[in-house]
């Protein structure tokens, strides 16, 4: 059997498989395979962060205009265009037409392989019976799938999942979201903008988005209420019943009503059931056997080396990790990854930061683009302090002129964890309207260590909503001398 070499061999052609050969080959003559089963560009081109976002941001639009006095007056009586939100939607995953992806690895020097990879040897892959040899690294960035929990009767209902969330095609009248994380709080956002009349979250634990700041949960639970969403706190599903689930294709209802058994022993029925409860690592029939690894995440060093494996030759980026399941740290994670495998490959030192992924353990930036939007980078003050550190709060209304210029019914809270050691910024949380472009100041102050009195000296534009981070500091001065 002919056995085809590569400098490089990357499994997923998602952002971060994408990433790391490309900077694994920059400026060299070392040649990379990028090994794709599905579309290069992965779950983030075309079922996650850009089809999601499209669906959102028409949303954020109309509820900005509609509280503008001399805008609101016009539009106030009109909802979203669906089919034309649904159609922008698709200009943006290009209809899953990956062709445009295909070219630019074409254009970097990537050779594009299809097929299911599987791990077969040391620096060995084979594809569907082609056999690939890396002389230098192979690179695991497969990703994730969505979590179908095991309740009698829910995956034989066919639920949607995340993908059939961003590829909706036909809205359901009544939805159940299982779940209270990123995916659910945005995903019924959307749906309910679109048409969904009756929405109800049905969510495990006593609150929403629990890996951020309490207060920015309860925003959002707030604003999701007022919308008309029913949000239902320690509630589980205890079992399913769809007696003609039928696959029905991505996007579309799967079949006839859901009926769901729920822990209080209650009942509900709906059109489609949303399953938005976490995500596995999509590491099965991948052969981490051959490589002396088990099934589930590919735990990794700082130079995102699979730890466990001899030679230096595995590496693993983005979510498979499980260290920062978020599409720009896997990002992130394959610049740093493509670097040192570079490095090696020339014989260099792999001295100096760049070599070193540091920001995936505590400056982990994200946006969640509910209403309100929910920015955040770092440490939770309950994060902080379970790490050990001895922290300080500050917390303030966003109530400055910027906000109430950018909409009459601005309402929003901001928070800095502070470490009084070294009286810097460990963590940072926003809730309001348009807050996602505010958390980079903070991930900067923070990455930076940039100590509280030099950002006395970073003095923000009149009137942005930027200005908050002069009310936050002069709350924690307020704070120090009381």
């Amino acid at each position: 059997m002919t056995v085809e070499e590569f400098d490089v061999i990357v499994i997923g052609g998602g952002p971060a498989g994408e990433n790391a050969a490309a900077y694994a080959i920059a400026g060299s003559d070392r040649t990379a395979a990028l090994i794709e089963h599905e579309l290069v560009g992965g779950e983030c081109s075309y079922w996650a962060c850009m089809p999601s976002k499209a669906l959102l941001r028409p949303a954020e639009v109309l509820a900005t205009a509609r509280h503008m006095p001399g805008v609101g007056e016009k539009v106030g009586a009109y909802g979203l265009d669906a089919a034309a939100v649904l159609a922008r939607r698709d200009a943006f995953t290009h209809g899953r037409d990956d062709s445009s992806q295909v070219l630019w690895a074409d254009a970097t020097g990537i050779d594009v392989v299809r097929g299911h990879a599987q791990l077969t040897g040391i620096r060995e892959v084979t594809v569907d019976g082609r056999v690939l040899q890396a002389r230098h690294a192979v690179v695991l960035a497969t990703g994730t799938t969505t979590n179908v929990p095991d309740v009698p009767g829910l995956r034989g209902a066919l639920p949607w999942t995340s993908r059939d969330a961003t590829a909706v095609r036909e809205v359901p009248r009544r939805l159940a979201v299982v779940g209270g994380g990123v995916v659910a709080c945005e995903a019924a956002t959307w749906l309910h903008e679109l048409g969904a009349d009756e929405v109800t979250l049905l969510v495990r634990g006593p609150a929403l988005l629990t890996r951020t700041e309490p207060f920015a949960g309860t925003l959002v639970a707030e604003t999701l209420g007022k919308h008309g969403v029913h949000v239902r706190f320690g509630t589980s599903v205890t079992a399913v019943a769809r007696p003609d689930a039928s696959d029905t294709g991505v996007g579309c209802i799967h079949g006839g009503p859901v009926t769901l058994t729920l822990s209080d022993e209650s009942t509900l029925t709906v059109d489609e059931v949303l399953v938005a409860a976490g995500r596995v690592p999509a590491t099965t029939g991948l052969g981490l056997g051959a490589a002396g690894l088990g099934d589930g995440y590919v735990t990794v060093d700082d130079h995102l080396t699979a730890a466990g494996v001899d030679g230096d030759w595995l590496y693993a980026v983005g979510d498979v990790t499980g260290r920062a399941p978020l599409t720009h740290m896997g990002k992130y994670q394959a610049r740093v990854c493509g670097d040192v495998i570079a490095a090696r490959a020339e014989g260099r030192p792999l001295d100096g930061p760049r070599f070193v992924a540091s920001a995936d353990h505590d400056a982990v930036p994200q946006v969640v683009f509910t209403d309100p939007q929910v920015a955040s980078v770092g440490y939770t003050e309950s994060a902080a302090r379970a790490a050990g550190s001895d922290v300080e709060t500050v917390t303030v209304d966003i109530d400055v002129a910027g906000a109430a210029l950018s909409r009459d019914d601005y309402t929003g809270r901001a928070s800095l964890v502070v470490d009084r050691t070294t009286d810097t910024i460990v963590g940072a949380t926003f809730a309001g309207s348009e807050v996602a472009e505010l958390v980079h100041a903070a991930t900067v102050a923070l990455v930076g260590r940039v100590p509280l009195d030099r950002l006395w000296h970073a003095v923000p534009s009149y009137p942005t909503v930027s200005e908050v981070w002069l009310r936050l500091l002069e709350q924690q001065r307020r704070q120090a001398v009381q």
